[in-house]
Parts: C-alpha cells; sequence; structure tokens
C-alpha cells in the first residue's frame, strides 16, 4: 500500500516539474491559465497525499526553548 502511495506522490510531484517547464515557454493567456490550476490541482492532491500517507507531525516546544534561554541567562 505506501508504495502505491509513493508512487502516486512521484507522480504528482513529476506533474508540477511538467507544468513548471511548460510556464517557463510561451503560451497564451488561455492555455496559461489552465496549467496554474493544474498545477494547483497537483499542489493540493499532492498535500492531501502526503497528510494521509505521513500523519504524523512534530511541533517545536518554542516556549519551552525560550524560558530554558531565559532561566540559563538569568542564572549565569
Amino acid at each position: 500500500m505506501i508504495d502505491e502511495e509513493l508512487a502516486q506522490l512521484r507522480a504528482h510531484r513529476n506533474n508540477i516539474s511538467r507544468y513548471h517547464r511548460l510556464l517557463k515557454t510561451q503560451l497564451t493567456e488561455f492555455e496559461r491559465l489552465f496549467i496554474e490550476r493544474r498545477l494547483s490541482e497537483e499542489r493540493s492532491a499532492i498535500e492531501k497525499l502526503a497528510a494521509s500517507t505521513f500523519p504524523l507531525t512534530f511541533q517545536s516546544p518554542v516556549g519551552r526553548i525560550e524560558r530554558t534561554a531565559t532561566l540559563e541567562t538569568a542564572s549565569g
């Protein structure tokens, strides 16, 4: 199952790269709008798939780091 999801992530990434290359070429306004819309859709798809495939998130304990630095400064 994870292999299929990784393959889908690769396909989305490849599509995004392809759309970026196409945007560097001469396009009509209609073509450019279409590609930008597809690029947005691919980005959304990759974010959704990545979030469901890798659901873990890590948060930095910013408050704890700031308090520790303040205590070290005060005691030093």
